[in-house]
């Protein structure tokens, strides 16, 4: 098929998904990967032996409990004999692959997967730990690693003059926000006060500010402009993709979550967007941590330095408000999906922009912005804008 490579229109033509849940001992993680497929397929309209040019999925062997991921995955995929990569990052640089294997010629229509069982992660904190650096970072104190997260939540707060309460009420904005989302296991009917009440594990985070684990995959179908307008009459274009990594270590970060700055800043560029605050309708970030939530919004420039707690008071990013964040319910409420996060950041987005998103839709939505950051001990980040 001939198409003028480097026009940079590239659109979701179509989405599947498995789960969402707190655990998952019925199914294998291909299993998982295979329902989430041929849901994909299906909404596409699509036979991938036939159609698809290149498969993308995203999985870090760490998680997986074995080495060379990618070996096992064509059977479930339908990518048998077929071009197959592995990106060993979050699902949007899944998304940001297979935008420049489309858009540079190489494929007409690409897929990306990605997946978490962390269900079958019996000692997490050591996982984690294990990518830390081993000779001055894994075995500091023993402890487990989330107090790297409560020692950055410790610096922002103190940075913004935010209390305990400010960073509370993302909690409650997210965990009844997914109230309306039979997808998240973790919804919950909470108030303030229950928040404040939960024992603080890792001071001065609380227990109820820290995503639990979950089960589930996503898989998009991406095409080029010819090929998605005679798949869809619906497309929804990837008008700009972003990542960025600040440093490997936390010796050297800045706890500023330059990795969502530097990535959004990319993105926004490439979608001609140049004042996010007005231009972006809805996002759905990274809130593995609440106060994640928080940095992260002032980062993709949704709010000023100084704003975003005030703002977060008001109701101003809550569903019904002007600038609604994680209106699914974010990974509160949905769960900790390890490299699958950026794919619910995203699947929650186009189905807000087809109009699918049930009890939860927003009206009048023509833009919107997932981001991920890649979790503990990264500083590593994508985001994506999505349009129609």
């Amino acid at each position: 098929m001939q198409r003028i490579i480097g026009d940079g229109m590239v659109a979701v033509v179509g989405v599947g998904y498995a789960g969402f849940n707190s655990t998952t001992p019925d199914l294998s993680w291909k299993e998982i990967m295979y329902e989430a497929a041929v849901r994909a397929y299906t909404d596409a309209g699509i036979n991938p032996r036939r159609d698809v040019d290149s498969f993308v999925t995203c999985a870090e062997d760490i998680y997986e409990g074995f080495a060379i991921f990618d070996e096992f995955v064509p059977d479930q995929l339908g990518a048998v004999v077929k071009p197959t990569c592995t990106v060993t990052a979050d699902f949007l640089y899944g998304v940001a692959t297979a935008y420049m294997h489309i858009n540079s010629g190489l494929a007409d229509i690409a897929v990306v997967e990605a997946h978490s069982k962390a269900s079958d992660i019996q000692t997490f904190g050591n996982v984690v730990k294990f990518a830390m650096d081993p000779i001055w970072l894994r075995n500091v104190g023993n402890a487990h690693p989330y107090y790297l997260a409560a020692l950055e939540m410790f610096q922002y707060m103190a940075e913004r003059c935010l209390s305990e309460e400010d960073v509370a009420r993302v909690v409650v904005k997210n965990k009844n926000n997914a109230l309306l989302n039979p997808a998240a296991p973790y919804a919950a009917n909470v108030t303030l006060d229950d928040v404040m009440a939960s024992p603080k594990l890792f001071d001065p985070m609380k227990k109820m500010e820290i995503a639990p684990l979950a089960d589930g995959c996503v898989v998009f179908v991406l095409a080029s402009d010819e090929v998605a307008r005679k798949l869809t009459d619906n497309p929804v274009w990837v008008k700009g993709i972003g990542w960025w990594s600040e440093t490997y270590g936390y010796d050297t970060a800045s706890f500023s979550a330059m990795y969502a700055y530097k990535a959004a800043k990319m993105a926004y560029k490439m979608a001609g967007i140049a004042n996010p605050a007005k231009e972006v309708d809805f996002a759905e970030v990274d809130d593995r941590f609440a106060f994640k939530e928080m940095q992260h919004i002032e980062a993709l420039q949704l709010a000023g330095k100084f704003d975003v707690a005030r703002l977060m008071a008001e109701g101003y990013f809550d569903r019904d408000g002007a600038k609604p964040v994680n209106v699914s319910g974010g990974s509160l409420g949905v769960g900790n999906l390890l490299e699958c996060t950026g794919g619910q950041k995203a699947l929650e987005v186009v189905l807000q922009l087809r109009g699918e998103a049930g009890k939860r839709q927003l009206s009048d939505v023509e833009v919107g912005v997932a981001q991920a950051w890649r979790y503990l001990p990264t500083h590593s980040g994508a985001v994506a804008v999505f349009g129609v």
